[in-house]
């Protein structure tokens, strides 16, 4: 099992790096394609069919950029497509998700001191999360809603702000904020898999065939990809906010990210506002900032993590198969002594407000939860405690190492 948990961890950190460099190529592409089309001017010398044109000087050289809203009148001989980008990214994360929520769902998925829902049906709501959640919404852009689109974008507030309250009641706050990313990195990727390209394949296959295409099919394209540059911010607070306890942990997360959704739609509608050069929208500034004290307001309204006497509830069997091996009694010395100031719901090493992403490492529970983590970080490896400022020698790591091996 050692040598699983040391390739599940290395798995884990390969996935997240494809993960991040896709999703920097795709969140790129998307910012500027939006800044482009945004920044497109009208011009004497446009060709039939021409929206507008831009220049841009990057690299030592000139681009010079024209737009058209439907199509050319004949096909180009070389066409770039983007999508992979995309694809690519939620491929990526989907396996994250698998493989850290799904595979250790008694750990990071389900909360047991909020619900009593076995593991399989947290995997199942969280797939059904993904799955019916674009259902639903790809049902409510093909409604009259579409004439309305602030009103549909109101509407899908609500539904991200109703699904993070429900999601808590069931799954950690980590989980919770998590599965709001990924619903609506699977909106943005669903839009471009689903919408966007199947529309302009259809475009294509027009100008081929010598056909006008139908206009109705940017139209389409254009309010997906609307959605898709005002979800991206959002979207990435939610994925790195596993890193921060009081962004997760907090009873109010579920507000939170309803704050962060907020905040994503006044930093886009500043950006969107100045690229198409209509006007300089200062207002948003001290909006975003408010919203983002209110936020941080929230985070302090309730303890952040159950009380102590609370953890020694019944453990888990994964839990109990920690607790019971050899040189537990021995590990449980070595954390306390080196970890649980700083790992504590009240931590009292200078400087630190909350336990590092959440990890408790004050009670038996507390350790034998969180067995896989101490053996990489304090065993195996020297990440913790940081700059070894608790000076843990040699022969108290060994003690963790030789503790987790004996429960395998």
């Amino acid at each position: 099992m050692t040598d699983m948990t040391i390739l599940m961890d290395w798995a884990e950190f390969a996935l997240r790096w494809v993960h991040v460099i896709t999703a920097i190529a795709w969140i790129g592409s998307s910012f500027y394609f939006i800044a482009l089309d945004l920044g497109l001017r009208k011009a004497p010398d446009l060709p039939k069919g021409a929206h507008g044109e831009e220049w841009q000087v990057h690299g030592g050289g000139f681009y010079h950029i024209r737009k058209y809203l439907v199509a050319p009148e004949t096909m180009p001989e070389h066409l770039t497509w983007f999508k992979w980008e995309s694809y690519s990214t939620w491929l990526s994360g989907a396996a994250l998700l698998i493989l850290i929520y799904w595979a250790g769902a008694d750990l990071y998925l389900v909360d047991a001191t909020k619900s009593d829902m076995p593991i399989w049906m947290g995997i199942a709501l969280s797939a059904a999360v993904l799955g019916l959640g674009w259902v639903l919404y790809d049902q409510l852009c093909k409604s009259k809603l579409a004439e309305s689109p602030t009103l549909l974008m109101v509407l899908l507030f609500a539904i991200l702000v109703a699904m993070g309250w429900a999601l808590n009641l069931v799954f950690t706050g980590r989980a919770m904020m998590l599965h709001l990313g990924a619903f609506t990195a699977t909106i943005m990727t669903a839009n471009v898999f689903f919408i966007i390209m199947p529309n302009q394949r259809i475009v294509v296959a027009d100008l081929k065939a010598g056909r006008v295409p139908d206009a109705k099919y940017g139209k389409i394209a254009k309010l997906r990809s609307t959605h898709n540059n005002y979800l991206t911010l959002p979207v990435i607070f939610l994925m790195l906010s596993n890193h921060y306890p009081l962004a997760f942990a907090s009873e109010y997360n579920w507000l939170i990210a309803a704050l962060v959704f907020l905040m994503g739609v006044t930093i886009r509608h500043y950006f969107n506002t100045i690229h198409a050069g209509t006007g300089n929208p200062v207002w948003t500034w001290p909006v975003t900032v408010a919203l983002f004290l209110a936020a941080v307001w929230l985070s302090t309204l309730s303890p952040v993590y159950a009380p102590l006497e609370e953890d020694n509830a019944a453990m888990t069997p994964y839990e109990q198969r920690f607790a019971e091996a050899p040189h537990f009694a021995d590990a449980t010395d070595v954390v306390l002594g080196n970890c649980s100031m700083c790992h504590a719901r009240e931590p009292v090493w200078d400087g630190i407000a909350v336990a590092p992403k959440g990890i408790l490492l004050e009670t038996e529970a507390d350790i034998a939860r969180n067995a896989r983590a101490i053996y990489l970080q304090a065993g195996l490896s020297r990440a913790m405690p940081p700059a070894n400022v608790t000076w843990m020698d040699a022969e108290a790591r060994g003690v963790l190492v030789s503790w987790y091996n004996a429960a395998r």
